[in-house]
């Protein structure tokens, strides 16, 4: 007792330290004065508790940027814990080495305060003290390590993972997004103690990001992860933590965010309702297309490397009617040997006898081309192929066939089987985990824009003798025409 103190203020410092010992959030308030508790926070809190009482195994807990959850998980819920679990190891990881390190130091600190000596007896080992790396005195451990990091010959009961990612571009980056999940998998993971604990806190910041990826690993079978989303906005429209971001504030961000940025970063959809790149109302419905002999036909595919459930190999089949409306008439998409995508080629160009046939240059072309030829002259289904660089960026590269669909929008057969990953493909692009569906349309575009350009501005209809010249072709190339 401060014998400065009432006996009323005595009882209730007594009581404010039962309090922090026995809860998170009165240890942040005790340890951490100036703190500001909310609603949210006191929800984060709990959470984080029935990990440290065995509850919960398996959390992931996903909020906006700037609304206070490092303070709680990577600085107070460190120390807390090891106060109340001297003898156990705690693994925390942040997206580099030095900001893990930097919320060592603070768990360091703030066991080292004598608001917390009053609290536990946790003390620091003598002879371990680095910022990032220390023992207990009762053998327990404090490891900080950096996302990609080494953690050999460490164990940890409770493994913390605090925003995987630096920043967007990495996250939007397929080969870091690789480079993390295979950290995880091959060494985070493996690193837990019996009966260990992964805590995942973060915003979402694509479909394909650490998140997703161990989403859809839990849908497979994999561990299941109790998931807590807070979306910055509700449904209902009010702001998710009012106290540090007003509504007006939060729709302020949001005007000066790329929609699919904040719907990813603050709504926790990494695939937002409404498509940012390509719009929701481009994609028009049809039940029958107009017929056959009133279109102009082209194709385009976008071939995979492998079969081992990386990329697909995509084929699209597109129509433009005399008023230059396009129409999807067909798709086939698969993760497929060489072989089998060959055939769904043939079957479409017989099916379709499109004018041409857009596809990548490179190693897939070469090293398939011949093949695919051989095929084609097998079964009798021919059509001028023509070769794209992939040069760029993808979304520069499907700019031709957005600019058309913004203008015409694109007709899609809603019944078909395949829609629904088609649409979800579109409308997440560039953020969504496949994007195979929309470089195959992209190659359309560019091939139209090559075809087309005796076109002239504002008509559908084509120079008469570059047309002639390209039915002439196909007609010398033995085009099966029955279906027309």
């Amino acid at each position: 007792m401060n014998l400065s103190q009432s006996p009323a203020e005595a009882a209730q410092t007594v009581l404010a330290r039962r309090r922090a010992r026995e809860s998170l959030i009165g240890f942040t308030t005790y340890t951490y004065p100036a703190y500001v508790e909310t609603a949210l926070h006191a929800k984060i809190a709990h959470a984080l508790e029935r990990v440290e009482r065995g509850q919960c195994d398996r959390l992931m807990l996903l909020l906006p940027p700037r609304h206070g959850k490092s303070e709680l998980a990577s600085r107070r819920f460190g120390a807390w814990y090891l106060g109340r679990h001297p003898d156990r190891s705690l693994i925390a990881a942040s997206a580099s080495a030095t900001l893990a390190e930097g919320y060592g130091r603070d768990v360091r600190n703030i066991i080292n305060s004598t608001e917390y000596s009053a609290l536990f007896d946790t003390r620091i080992s003598e002879d371990s003290k680095a910022k990032g790396r220390w023992h207990t005195d009762s053998d327990g451990q404090y490891y900080a390590v950096g996302v990609g990091g080494d953690v050999m010959g460490r164990g940890g009961d409770i493994f913390l993972i605090d925003d995987p990612f630096a920043n967007m571009a990495d996250a939007q980056s397929e080969t870091r997004r690789d480079k993390v999940w295979q950290w995880y998998t091959g060494t985070a993971y493996n690193r837990l103690e019996p009966g260990g604990a992964v805590i995942l806190i973060n915003h979402r910041m694509h479909e394909d990001d650490l998140s997703g990826r161990i989403l859809a690993q839990q849908a497979a079978g994999g561990d299941t992860f109790e998931v807590i989303e807070f979306p910055a906005i509700s449904g209902e429209g009010s702001a998710l933590c009012p106290e540090r971001y007003t509504l007006s504030e939060l729709e302020r961000i949001r005007a000066n965010t790329l929609p699919r940025f904040w719907s990813a970063l603050y709504q926790q959809r990494p695939a937002p309702d409404e498509g940012d790149y390509f719009k929701t109302e481009w994609l028009r419905s049809y039940v029958d297309p107009p017929e056959r002999k009133t279109l102009r036909i082209y194709g385009g595919s976008d071939y995979a490397v492998t079969q081992d459930g990386g990329d697909y190999t995509v084929h699209v089949v597109m129509g433009i009617d005399p008023k230059g409306r396009l129409y999807l008439l067909d798709l086939w998409r698969g993760r497929t040997d060489s072989s089998v995508w060959i055939e769904a080629f043939c079957d479409l160009v017989g099916k379709w006898a499109p004018i041409g046939w857009a596809e990548e240059r490179g190693q897939i072309r070469s090293g398939i081309g011949p093949f695919l030829t051989r095929r084609m002259r097998e079964r009798g289904t021919f059509v001028h192929r023509e070769g794209f660089p992939a040069r760029g960026d993808k979304s520069i590269r499907a700019q031709s066939i957005r600019g058309r669909m913004a203008l015409e929008g694109l007709y899609v057969p809603v019944n078909a089987d395949w829609y629904p990953d088609f649409e979800s493909e579109m409308l997440s692009f560039p953020m969504g985990k496949h994007d195979d569906q929309v470089d195959a349309l992209g190659l359309v575009g560019q091939l139209l824009d090559k075809m087309t350009a005796g076109v002239t501005r504002g008509s559908a209809t084509p120079a008469v003798d570059r047309w002639e010249r390209l039915f002439a072709e196909r007609d010398a190339q033995d085009m099966n025409w029955k279906a027309y």
